[in-house]
């Protein structure tokens, strides 16, 4: 891909180290903090100019929550004189040259003292690029924003459509993954069948929308214990979820979904929450690289390179504790953001680093109204009202900026009350590539 040439990255020259930080996600934010007022200038690429919260993502997509309530400009959390050797490009990354210690992107190069990636992670479709073609992933916001057009235009076809075939298709939904996302999502969809969509389509027979969680493994929640698990099970088929276990998906055309049991199901979506791969950088050596993910050590060092850095859901540092890393969630991409933010100080001042220790502060799911599962330190599981408690504080406080807190709880207050979710407004009409039905649709709209 060629650079675009009428721009450039107009970075100052400078004299202190220059750390250059590939990702504003957790672990880049709380590195750059920890910065903050030291001796470096930090530069910071994303190709999105936010800070998300990426748990909160569901909710977006099922219309309980607006995309500015889980995400922070960038340039807001590092604004102001505090932050004068900060500088943030919106620019994509194309590559890294370790010798040359040169960070390339779109529109120029530059180069490092200091490299650290934190890139996070994308959707892995496992090579099946058909299913990649027209199911619906969950990773950004754009994503979330196409599934909410996308679900509020099934019901709004169906109240239209006399074929009872073509209803019932536009009413089922299938969500692949039966980790936290997958099983948030599909317990808000089912939320919705109860509480909001009977009102709002009243001519629509809600009691025959189908909602189908599948799962490759032969229970819920995989990383979570067993008692969570049980749990899950239990709540969302008291909410009527039809899940399916130890089975895979084959293949998805936009209209059929074709299980590895034979099991076929008539659907206009499918959304795919079924795992995610390292969003990887060029430039590193395969040896680096292990499942998709950059081999560090103790130190968050990439092996075989003391000035490039990997930290977060991208960065593999294999201890007794975490043979195969740590798990892909917020904590250990803080923790080790933070840490790193003070190695790095201990690097220039000819200290030893710090190793990094990771802090499992436990792991939480909701699944709806009153209904979630804990694991918390110590071998502690709660399940119901107590769970459901601790998931809203825990997600309310781990949001960035005090607005983004105050407009997600009385979000959740009006919607605990109430039963509504506020934003079911289509203000994008998605069209799927392929999907005829959908664009002679909306082509009508847009007829003299």
């Amino acid at each position: 891909m060629l650079p675009v040439t009428n721009l450039a990255l107009n970075i100052p020259e400078t004299q202190k180290p220059r750390v250059v930080i590939i990702g504003g996600g957790f672990g880049g934010i709380n590195l750059a903090k920890k910065l903050r007022g030291k001796n470096f200038q930090v530069v910071m690429f994303d190709k999105q100019n936010y800070h998300g919260f990426w748990p909160l993502l569901y909710q977006v997509a099922t219309a309980g929550l607006e995309p500015d309530a889980i995400a922070e400009p960038l340039r807001k959390l590092f604004g102001g004189d505090t932050y004068k050797d900060f500088y943030f490009r919106l620019v994509k990354v194309t590559s890294v040259n370790p010798e040359t210690k040169t960070v390339t992107t779109l529109i120029g190069d530059i180069s490092y003292d200091y490299l650290v990636i934190a890139t996070g992670t994308k959707t892995n479709y496992f090579g099946n690029e058909q299913v990649k073609k027209f199911s619906f992933p969950l990773k950004k916001i754009p994503d979330a924003l196409n599934l909410r057009s996308q679900m509020l235009q099934c019901f709004e076809q169906a109240s239209m459509t006399p074929d009872p075939e073509m209803q019932q298709s536009l009413m089922n939904f299938v969500v692949v993954g039966g980790g936290p996302t997958g099983v948030e999502l599909a317990g808000a969809l089912a939320e919705m069948k109860r509480h909001v969509l009977p009102a709002d389509y009243p001519g629509v027979d809600i009691s025959k929308m189908n909602i189908y969680l599948v799962e490759g493994m032969n229970r819920l929640l995989p990383p979570m214990s067993e008692k969570s698990s049980e749990k899950t099970y239990k709540y969302l088929k008291e909410l009527g979820v039809n899940i399916i276990l130890g089975t895979l998906v084959e293949s998805y055309d936009g209209e059929w979904a074709v299980l590895k049991n034979d099991k076929r199901i008539h659907t206009n979506t499918l959304i795919w929450a079924a795992g995610v791969a390292g969003a990887l950088v060029d430039g590193l050596p395969p040896e680096t690289i292990e499942r998709g993910r950059i081999l560090v050590n103790e130190f968050n060092q990439v092996l075989g390179y003391p000035d490039i850095f990997a930290i977060g859901d991208i960065a593999m540092m294999k201890t007794e504790e975490w043979p195969k890393g740590h798990p892909g969630v917020a904590q250990p991409a803080i923790q080790q953001g933070s840490l790193l933010g003070k190695n790095l100080v201990r690097l220039q001042e000819n200290k030893p680093l710090e190793k990094f220790k990771y802090t499992d502060k436990g792991s939480l799911a909701i699944i709806g109204r009153n209904r979630a599962v804990a694991d918390l330190p110590g071998k502690m599981h709660f399940g119901g009202f107590i769970a459901w408690a601790i998931w809203l504080f825990v997600h309310v406080m781990a949001l960035v900026g005090f607005r983004n807190k105050l407009v997600v709880l009385s979000n959740w207050v009006y919607k605990f009350f109430t039963y509504e979710n506020g934003t079911r407004l289509i203000i994008r009409p998605f069209v799927r590539k392929g999907d005829k039905i959908k664009q002679r649709f909306f082509d009508r709209f847009d007829a003299e």
